[in-house]
């Protein structure tokens, strides 16, 4: 587990658990933005709404930022396989970063990119990959100030809040 800690916040970063599948959903449904996403807004959380909904998103590809004291979740990454090809099980793929608006400017997205890069090496990865928005320029900034470098851009690939964006592939060797 990492700790963040600032004068005014202090974060554990650590595993997802199933029983976070509920605070994630709620965090996601909070801070749905059509400059970080590509899919529509969550619908809005029920008392069983979960984030971990099927293999691709399940707890243990997960990591979130827990406030002190077991407080309420300000963030989460999730880093994975990003096919369940042997040809490829040396890569990992962030497939999501997020950190809550109330937490945001504190170096939390940072701690979580860092702590994925970290599981990503031991569990063996040689590389991590990432797929970003290319007008997301805080992520892009987060991104390529920790060294990922771009590989290739998907022009117009996702039409999101009536706008064509295009999709930024951005890649790091560990």
């Amino acid at each position: 587990m990492d700790t963040v800690d600032s004068e005014t916040t202090r974060v554990v970063i650590r595993p997802a658990v199933a029983a976070d599948g509920h605070a994630v959903y709620l965090l996601d449904h909070r801070s749905w933005s059509p400059v970080s996403e590509v899919s529509e807004r969550p619908d809005p959380p029920g008392p069983d709404s979960t984030a971990f909904r099927d293999d691709r998103h399940r707890p243990e590809h997960m990591l979130v930022a827990q406030g002190r004291d077991g407080g309420e979740l300000l963030g989460w990454v999730r880093v994975l396989p990003p096919t369940p090809l042997p040809s490829n099980a040396h890569i990992r793929a962030i497939q999501g970063l997020l950190v809550a608006p109330e937490a945001r400017g504190l170096g939390l997205g940072r701690a979580l990119l860092h702590a994925a890069l970290a599981r990503a090496r031991a569990e063996g990865a040689l590389r991590v990959t990432l797929r970003v928005l290319a007008g997301n320029t805080v992520a892009r900034s987060l991104y390529e100030t920790a060294g990922f470098e771009v590989t290739g851009v998907q022009p117009r690939e996702f039409l999101v809040a009536g706008e064509y964006q295009d999709d930024v592939l951005m890649g790091i060797d560990l």
